[in-house]
């Protein structure tokens, strides 16, 4: 999955920089007002791809009904927008909220009876990402940037979970983590297109145990764990 995202943003540079050798070499400098506005705005469209950090409990070691309990990797989409600050020459402060369409399912392999079970733990979170980009110097057309930063995410299927399947794990509401990321800005005419790799990790414990449910008993901690590959439409 990671090799997917890595190809789809290989195949947008790709796209971006391919022209015959005639245009480029009358390639003029696009929207140069630009980099002196004190702020600027976007849209975000993204594929994620995320799945939990998982630590089973002790009671996973004396259980001797399910012998397997792993995360499992899926994709999903978000959609964001963008506030960009300019705070000097070389760096920006960005906040990109983003409603994220998330499933971060549990693989679980019992003895007794023997059967595989999937739960589907599904999330719509409302993503409050706080972000200070580095950005370097404009070659051409194109700049290349960085970004670290902090986020707080909230919920909106946690409640939906519970009432539907008293089964499943149950997750908290809230979470807060970190994200580290890296991308290029392509200047048109008159607009800016950014795709964008980022890591998006979770750094509190999602996970409410349950000691009366089998499939919570044998997990102690999880964290979520995020890939996100965005195309940033700014202007």
């Amino acid at each position: 999955m990671f090799n997917l995202l890595r190809n789809a943003l290989i195949l947008s540079l790709f796209i971006v920089l391919w022209k015959p050798t005639t245009v480029c070499a009358q390639q003029m400098m696009n929207m140069l007002e630009h980099d002196a506005k004190p702020y600027y705005f976007g849209i975000t469209l993204a594929a994620n791809n995320s799945n939990f950090k998982l630590m089973q409990s002790q009671a996973f070691l004396k259980d001797d009904s399910i012998m397997v309990v792993e995360p499992l990797r899926t994709m999903g989409f978000n959609l964001g927008l963008l506030a960009n600050a300019r705070l000097s020459q070389y760096f920006d402060l960005r906040f990109n909220p983003q409603l994220v369409f998330a499933s971060k399912n549990l693989y679980y392999k019992e003895l007794y009876p023997v059967q595989e079970t999937t739960k589907k733990v599904e999330s719509i979170l409302l993503s409050f990402p706080v972000q200070i980009k580095f950005k370097s110097d404009r070659i051409g057309n194109m700049r290349v940037y960085t970004i670290a930063g902090l986020k707080f995410d909230y919920d909106l299927a946690a409640n939906a979970r519970a009432r539907r399947d008293d089964n499943l794990p149950k997750i908290r509401t809230t979470d807060y983590g970190y994200e580290l990321g890296a991308g290029f800005e392509f200047y048109f005419e008159s607009f800016i297109f950014s795709p964008e790799i980022k890591i998006s990790n979770g750094l509190g414990n999602v996970h409410v145990q349950n000691k009366d449910l089998r499939y919570s008993n044998v997990v102690e901690k999880m964290q979520s764990r995020m890939f996100v590959f965005s195309i940033h439409l700014e202007g």
